[in-house]
């Protein structure tokens, strides 16, 4: 049995769609585990001064996408709050022989990635009224997308480690592969996939605070090539809502899961390998 909890303020203005979002961010920590979700309560935090209606637009958010992960609500609880906030706790299972954790990487692995990054960027030029009607659209989409069908495309290809990319960005996560795994990871920077409004707005300074305390965090364990622009070191820190797996796969199996994620309908990047450890916890070449 797998048990995740997560839940944030809105970081859209629809209800529904916010509902979506953290549904599918909170569920995400099950697909990463290599389990399958099964039950999930509600948590919501609602202002007495909101119409009622508000509350029940994020329900159904949420309900729409834990139907979509076939799973089911079991309850929940609500309290008064200044500010809205919504999650779930979640409930998975998964065979103990399957179970994935971040930190059971071996060196030799390659790095796919299924989900490009952005999100954290894109949501900070939204709250200034700054992103266009189609990068927000592409925002919400991929914020609100499951894990689920790149979780059902990896787990044949028995993947050596998973981690789902939110908050800590790319680079944190990274981090704790690597440094959970006692190995180096080094990440292609011509591989890494970013969303091109993302990039402008990072070159417009347009980057989320969240993302320099991830830098800072992690300042003596990473070391980046020359010539590595700064607006793709920038996003590749930038604090993801609901980013996508990093799958850690042997050598031998990385085409076949590539190809099982595109045949459904997943991205699927290679942006680096492990090796044996030398010295820094990843390196971006």
């Amino acid at each position: 049995m797998i048990q995740t909890v997560d839940f944030f303020p809105p970081i859209v203005d629809d209800p529904y769609t916010f509902g979506q979002i953290a549904a599918a961010n909170a569920i995400s920590d099950i697909y990463a585990m290599g389990g399958v979700p099964k039950l999930a309560m509600n948590l919501i935090c609602f202002p007495s001064c909101l119409k009622l209606d508000i509350m029940e637009e994020i329900l159904q958010g949420g309900y729409s996408k834990v139907i979509e992960a076939g799973a089911i609500i079991c309850g929940g609880h609500t309290i008064e709050d200044s500010e809205p906030k919504y999650g779930l706790c979640v409930t998975g299972y998964v065979h103990p022989k399957d179970i994935l954790a971040n930190s059971t990487a071996k060196e030799g692995d390659v790095l796919v990635l299924t989900k490009s990054l952005g999100t954290g960027v894109l949501s900070t030029a939204a709250m200034g009224d700054f992103l266009e009607k189609e990068d927000y659209n592409t925002m919400v989409r991929m914020m609100s997308h499951l894990n689920k069908y790149a979780q059902e495309a990896m787990m044949p290809c028995r993947p050596s480690a998973c981690t789902d990319i939110t908050g800590f960005g790319l680079m944190g996560h990274a981090y704790e592969m690597a440094h959970g795994s006692n190995l180096t990871i080094e990440l292609f920077s011509e591989h890494i996939p970013a969303l091109p409004a993302a990039l402008r707005y990072a070159r417009e300074g347009l980057v989320p605070g969240g993302a320099y305390n991830n830098m800072s965090y992690l300042e003596k364990d990473v070391e980046f090539a020359k010539g590595v622009p700064l607006e793709l070191s920038d996003i590749m820190y930038d604090p993801q809502t609901s980013g996508g797996l990093m799958i850690a796969v042997n050598e031998a199996r990385v085409m076949e899961l590539c190809d099982r994620l595109t045949a459904a309908g997943e991205e699927a990047h290679i942006i680096g390998y492990t090796k044996k450890f030398d010295g820094k916890s990843i390196r971006v070449i």
